[in-house]
């Protein structure tokens, strides 16, 4: 089984900065003018999910609550630091999650839309 997560948002070419810049994922592929939306995956190479994110002439109306989130868990010190390192170059906030088990080993930020982004690493203690 494969895994695709959806969003539409109304900041493509920030999430596509976001996702890719910060968090070191690569575009996958993309699409233009597909029945009114374009469009990019964003995952990385050999993995059985990826991220699609849309946009269309309609905008997003997100809802999103504290206990709503992305995790990602870095393989490495050398990954989950490269991405904090990123984090901090882009002047990127680090929030207080709500449930506090995020923030023992990790750290959470928020992308573009206000989706809530854990960058997680369990070797750090």
């Amino acid at each position: 089984m494969k895994l695709r997560i959806a969003r539409h948002t109304s900041n493509l070419s920030k999430i596509v900065d976001f996702y890719t810049l910060v968090l070191g994922l690569e575009v996958l592929g993309e699409f233009q003018a597909y029945e009114e939306y374009n469009g990019v995956f964003i995952g990385k190479k050999g993995l059985d999910w990826h991220l699609e994110f849309t946009t269309s002439t309609e905008l997003p109306n997100h809802t999103f609550d504290a206990d709503d989130m992305l995790v990602f868990y870095p393989k490495t010190t050398e990954e989950f630091s490269s991405i904090m390192q990123k984090v901090e170059v882009a002047k990127i906030k680090k929030l207080v999650p709500k449930n506090p088990y995020w923030s023992n080993n990790g750290f959470l930020i928020q992308d573009f839309d206000c989706g809530n982004v854990v960058v997680y690493f369990k070797g750090l203690n």
